[in-house]
């Protein structure tokens, strides 16, 4: 599963770890959280994240 990373703050999203602390499971791929998601560190919403090219 792709990592993905907040354009505005840096913060990566990574499925394998998911974010526990928002009720989001470890496994959960990006491409499946709630359309409400935010990033935990600035609050931007899922369409300000780009893949992180590995």
């Amino acid at each position: 599963m792709k990592k993905y990373v907040c354009d505005p703050c840096g913060y990566i999203y990574d499925p394998e770890i998911g974010d526990p602390d928002n009720g989001i499971a470890p496994g959960t791929s990006f491409e499946d959280l709630p359309a409400d998601w935010v990033c935990p560190i600035c609050g931007v919403g899922k369409e300000d994240f780009s893949p992180v090219e590995e």
